[in-house]
């Protein structure tokens, strides 16, 4: 025997409680009787009472919750086999994790709102395998495909400015990385979700968007940003926040680049969204377009089913307290005097 619901032990206090309960019920009963009823009468109002039929409605309440606690701990034996089927798609996020993205138009700053995005949409995947893209000047395969959703927030938690040595942005290593870590799948079931601030400092994207077309990956892209820029916070070496500048010693002022981000998004088949404070975009992208994509078996396996045995304490324990109620503990001279 097993249980699914083994913490409703720690309900079985109530045994013991109610019991003590019942004893203390019993005494005080006895005492009130002794106080207020003169002697005389106090033989007759004892014996009035059913002591047998008394214990009896007592062990029947008892035994009642006893049953119907022991029902919702939902004990188990005897099992079956039964054959799971996952379901899903192949979803690798891209994230941008260039000096762009501390830029604080987006609070608490680009990167982190990102990160919290990606966090609320692994809440919501149901079967689907989830991969994970840092890029900056380069990228890098951070977690690849997989439905260990545990793993990959770990990896998604370690990933940082730091995590590419080179500085940039190139929208065109990520796509091209995306490509290599679907090698060996079918030209379908597969999406890319790119969050970047769309400035691709080097490569041809356009042209890794069409590459990924052939290969049957939609792209989705999520422009983090806005158009009039915004100057990017860095910690110096003297631990001090001051503005990124670029090597004549201007301010760095960060802008989104939304026309890129449309033309790759459109060239594959995907939607381009603009992430905001209110709304970044990631879970409406999977809700309106992924989730209703067509999707294939990524896992089967045979899984062990226990049968639910709680029935079988369940019906006990509502006969116990049908049958409470009709257990009379008066005797037939004492009706009369307690009435």
């Amino acid at each position: 025997m097993r249980f699914a619901a083994v913490n409703f032990i720690f309900a079985f206090f109530v045994i013991p409680a109610l019991v003590l309960f019942y004893l203390w019920a019993a005494r005080s009963r006895k005492s009130a009787l002794e106080k207020f009823a003169q002697k005389e009468l106090l033989g007759d109002l004892l014996s009035a009472v059913d002591s047998r039929k008394r214990f009896l409605k007592t062990a029947v309440t008892v035994l009642s919750v006893f049953f119907g606690l022991f029902a919702l701990m939902r004990p188990q034996w005897g099992f079956h086999w039964e054959e799971v089927k996952r379901k899903g798609v192949d979803i690798v996020i891209a994230l941008d994790t260039s000096k762009s993205m501390l830029a604080e138009d987006v609070k608490p700053n680009r990167l982190q709102r990102s990160k919290l995005a990606i966090r609320d949409l692994v809440r919501n995947l149901k079967g689907d395998r989830i991969g994970l893209i840092a890029f900056s000047g380069s990228a890098f395969l951070q977690c690849p495909l997989t439905v260990d959703y545990g793993g990959f927030l770990l990896s998604l938690d370690d990933t940082g400015i730091n995590t590419i040595p080179k500085g940039g942005t190139s929208i065109t290593s990520a796509i091209k990385e995306a490509l290599r870590s679907y090698e060996g799948g079918r030209k379908k079931y597969k999406v890319l979700i790119l969050i970047t601030d769309g400035e691709d400092h080097e490569g041809a994207p356009l042209q890794a968007a069409e590459e990924a077309k052939k290969e049957g990956i939609s792209i989705f892209c999520i422009g983090i940003g806005t158009e009039e820029g915004e100057l990017i916070p860095v910690v110096d070496e003297s631990g001090q926040k001051v503005f990124l500048k670029d090597g004549q010693g201007a301010v760095v002022k960060s802008r989104l680049d939304e026309n890129s981000l449309q033309k790759i998004a459109l060239e594959t088949g995907g939607v381009y969204v603009r992430a905001s404070n209110a709304e970044f975009g990631l879970d409406l992208i999977y809700r309106e377009r992924i989730s209703r994509m067509e999707k294939r078996d990524l896992q089967a396996k045979m899984n062990k089913q226990y049968e639910e045995r709680f029935r079988v304490f369940l019906w006990p324990a509502l006969l116990l307290l049908v049958i409470e109620p009709f257990i009379n503990d008066k005797k037939g001279k004492g009706k009369d005097l307690l009435k």
